[in-house]
């Protein structure tokens, strides 16, 4: 009497293969299309600095990160004193339609006045205190910030642009999905071993 050989579980095959294939597709995606997306946006803002200035902007727009820009700041709102790392503090004067960071100080309790005028400077990307979770739903664009350059209201000097703290992990997030695939298959395999 020949013992019958084990029969492959139908659903739970299809599941793990369809599994796999939707993994396969999230790493070739974040390497064929948001790879190169991010890459030409990089560049992009690489090239920023070296272009003339321009008026700040009225609406937020990421492609014109650490680019040069001009703006007047009539009778700032407030002045508010943010974490800025190493440099201690950043003062922020918020302007009707826009945000200048004025500069740096180490001191928490800085009196920090400034009667508002024209400022030169290099857009970023204003404070943000939306909670994490809250941006991952939320696609709308950050707000915008001026630095100005050189620093106001005798504060320190403000950190220039560096392109490299603008993230860029297409690649891993791509491998990441191919692992996981691979993974997923080598567990589902050995699962039907154990099982034959």
């Amino acid at each position: 009497m020949t013992r019958a050989r084990p029969r492959v579980p139908v659903v739970a095959t299809v599941v793990v293969v369809l599994s796999v294939l939707v993994m396969i597709a999230l790493g070739l995606w974040q390497l064929l299309l948001r790879l190169p997306e991010k890459e030409a946006y990089l560049a992009q803002l690489a090239a920023n600095p070296s272009r003339p200035p321009i008026a700040f902007p009225a609406t937020p727009d990421d492609t014109l990160l650490f680019r040069r820009a001009i703006g007047r700041c009539d009778a700032p709102a407030s002045i508010r004193l943010v974490g800025a790392g190493k440099q201690g503090y950043r003062a922020i004067a918020q302007c009707p339609g826009m945000a200048v960071q004025l500069g740096t100080t180490r001191d928490l309790r800085a009196n920090v006045r400034w009667p508002g005028g024209v400022v030169a400077g290099y857009l970023t990307h204003a404070p943000d205190a939306r909670p994490l979770l809250a941006g991952l739903w939320d696609s709308s664009p950050k707000r915008l910030l001026l630095v100005a350059t050189p620093a106001l209201a005798g504060l320190g000097p403000n950190t220039p642009p560096d392109i490299g703290n603008v993230p860029n992990s297409h690649l891993a997030y791509a491998g990441q999905w191919f692992f996981f695939a691979a993974i997923a298959s080598i567990i589902y395999v050995l699962a039907l071993r154990r099982r034959s």
